[in-house]
């Protein structure tokens, strides 16, 4: 039966390249989220290890259903009763130079209910940044969402929120809860993610829990941080600082059902009108 309301809470982080000290840094704050009530806990994007080098990451993958993080992330969500969305984890793939960028869920006795890989390869060049994951990232297949008591969770990770047509989908899909563990740069976060969040969460009419990493990381990455919580019609219900922490809010979902039957744009769609071009020009 799914909760009328529930507390969620999307965890910030500044990531290093120890994995002992992320692990130790998310243990602290699950802890401190579900001391307040939280139900449902994010963690951002590569949690346990965005501030090492891209080869060291592959070197860091562990095989799906094994390894210390996976570990890690079932034992603090049974600790803590909590589902924990585990941000994402580099898992290991076909390719032995690459990994999967994985998001894992976690329900509230620590047993694995679901896996999402990052579709969306980030590449950016931007001043004196540049990024290219699909150097050391092969791109999921497949949207994932998954049945909890608190509604359909949709799945995602970061570059993600630029491809509406990921979010429509989970949404007729009947999702109402839309996950976004990220490591937003510091330049888009600024310019871009709040847009994204809020128009992500009104178009599909659903809560968008949003975990961003935050501050500067090794390698001169920066993150951009405002980790949030949307409401479904786009009002942010909870936004973190510029540092580590936690934010938490409560979702109520027969809101959520009064703004889908009073504003029912979801099921106003035409889909026999939509027609895909064939080419995008550059």
């Amino acid at each position: 039966m799914t909760r009328a309301a529930f507390k969620a809470a999307v965890v910030q982080m500044v990531s290093t390249p120890n994995v002992e000290e992320n692990l130790a840094a998310a243990a602290r704050l699950v802890a401190q989220a579900a001391g307040q009530g939280a139900k449902l806990v994010a963690l951002p994007e590569y949690f346990c290890v965005l501030g090492m080098r891209d080869r060291d990451k592959v070197a860091a993958r562990e095989k799906d259903g094994a390894g210390p993080i996976q570990d890690f992330l079932a034992a603090t969500a049974a600790r803590h009763g909590v589902w924990l969305v585990g941000g994402s984890v580099p898992l290991g793939c076909a390719d032995p130079g690459k990994v999967r960028n994985s998001c894992l869920v976690y329900d509230a006795a620590g047993a694995r209910v679901a896996r999402y890989d990052k579709m969306h390869l980030f590449g950016l060049e931007l001043g004196d940044e540049r990024f290219d994951e699909s150097a050391t990232i092969e791109p999921g297949t497949e949207p994932r969402a998954l049945d909890s008591p608190f509604g359909r969770i949709a799945l995602s990770v970061c570059y993600d929120l630029r491809f509406p047509e990921l979010y429509r989908i989970l949404a007729v899909r009947g999702a109402r809860v839309i996950a976004v563990p990220a490591a937003f740069t510091l330049a888009t976060t600024r310019d871009h993610w709040e847009t994204l969040l809020r128009a992500r969460a009104i178009e599909n009419q659903a809560f968008v829990v949003a975990a961003n990493q935050v501050g500067a990381h090794p390698g001169g990455h920066r993150s951009g941080g405002r980790s949030m919580i949307v409401d479904p019609w786009g009002v942010v219900l909870a936004q973190a600082p510029d540092r580590e922490g936690h934010v938490l809010a409560e979702l109520d979902l027969e809101r959520q059902l009064q703004i889908r039957s009073e504003l029912p744009s979801l099921a106003n769609r035409r889909p026999a009108a939509y027609r895909w071009p064939d080419e995008v020009p550059a």
